[in-house]
């Protein structure tokens, strides 16, 4: 039975609710960009905030967006265990966050950018969608998951310039790790499947 997604489910949309009551607008908006995986921040060494980024929205998550990531979370955790559920998040939240940061900083981002709030839970969501896309059985089944994954990933970016986001490319990156690491998520799945009908 799923335990860690619901809890960090609940937790991130508790967390979120409690901030936007507690606190003015003001402390909230120095939070959020205290804990942001920003360029300022993490050239200022605050590598914490690849963590921390990960607990905290911007506001409570919306019911079916919030349903969503429990289900994906939730069923990841079932089928993989806690361990791969956490560390598929995890990889696409914290790779995809620092290709972002390169990525800035490479193109020489304006103050404004430098210093966006970016917080939230949707580049490990990505992650383990893709993984859990991408550790299918060959065959049609897993082509049409991919693919449709990589074309709700790629059609943000290509707004043109102006209009897509750093977190656009962030949500492809993560995306696109998580497709990475589909055929290991799959492999631990057949190992737990293994350990679950010898006992």
């Amino acid at each position: 039975m799923p335990w860690l997604a619901p809890a960090y489910v609940g937790g991130v949309q508790l967390g979120a609710y409690a901030v936007r009551s507690l606190l003015t607008p003001e402390a909230r908006e120095r939070l959020l960009r205290r804990c942001s995986t920003n360029v300022d921040n993490l050239d200022a060494g605050r590598w914490d905030t690849l963590a921390g980024s990960a607990f905290l929205v911007e506001a409570p998550m919306e019911l079916p967006y919030a349903l969503l990531l429990l289900a994906v979370l939730g069923y990841t955790e079932y089928a993989y265990g806690a361990w791969w559920a956490a560390g598929a998040f995890a990889f696409g939240h914290v790779g995809a966050s620092l290709l972002v940061y390169a990525g800035l900083r490479g193109l020489r981002a304006g103050p404004r950018t430098r210093s966006a709030t970016d917080v939230g839970v949707s580049y490990g969501l990505n992650a383990v969608a893709g993984a859990l896309a991408a550790a299918l059985p060959r065959g049609p089944a897993r082509t049409a998951a991919c693919a449709a994954l990589l074309t709700l990933g790629v059609r943000p970016c290509l707004q043109g310039r102006g209009r897509t986001t750093f977190t656009d490319v962030g949500h492809l990156l993560a995306l696109t790790l998580g497709l990475g690491l589909g055929p290991a998520l799959g492999g631990g799945r057949r190992r737990g499947l293994g350990r679950r009908s010898s006992q």
